[in-house]
């Protein structure tokens, strides 16, 4: 089983890769990890099984992630991103920082399977396994926006 010290570096790790090398956005562990984002946010999110089983979710405020969105497509006005797009975006950026991790933690759990990323908005989008073994909650910055990445997972067949 893994660690959650592991899981924390780990998420950060993986989230700065991404969107440092491919969305071209700045990442720093965020000051506040009791922080919570406001008002209408978009979760992608993201299940995987093998050793493990689980679910890694990044919850994004509706301006960052139209923002994302924009950088990722290369559109110069977010407001320009199309619902559609802004959907899908947002379900690759959980599908590449999960790959990441994946990578990360191949040493050590070679099996892990990925399903394909869901993408729901709202307001108050929480992640949740139930009665997961490990669960990690990370706030992170992404340029000036906060950014919820959440880890949940448990041994599989549990």
């Amino acid at each position: 089983m893994i660690e959650q010290v592991c899981i924390s570096e780990t998420l950060l790790d993986s989230i700065k890769e991404v969107f440092e090398t491919m969305i071209f956005m700045s990442v720093a562990k965020g000051e506040d990890q009791a922080a919570t984002i406001e008002g209408d946010t978009f979760l992608g999110t993201i299940t995987f099984k093998g050793e493990i089983e689980g679910c890694l979710g990044i919850c994004f405020s509706d301006d960052c992630a139209k923002t994302v969105s924009a950088n990722m497509l290369c559109i110069d006005d977010p407001a320009e991103v199309a619902d559609e797009d802004l959907a899908d975006a947002i379900g690759e950026v959980a599908n590449m920082v999960m790959g990441s991790v994946k990578t990360r933690l191949q040493g050590d759990m070679p099996n892990l399977e990925i399903s394909i990323p869901s993408v729901i908005c709202g307001r108050v989008l929480k992640s949740n396994l139930g009665e997961a073994t490990i669960k990690e909650r990370l706030m992170v910055k992404i340029d000036q926006f906060d950014v919820e990445l959440t880890f949940s997972c448990r041994t599989a067949g549990c």
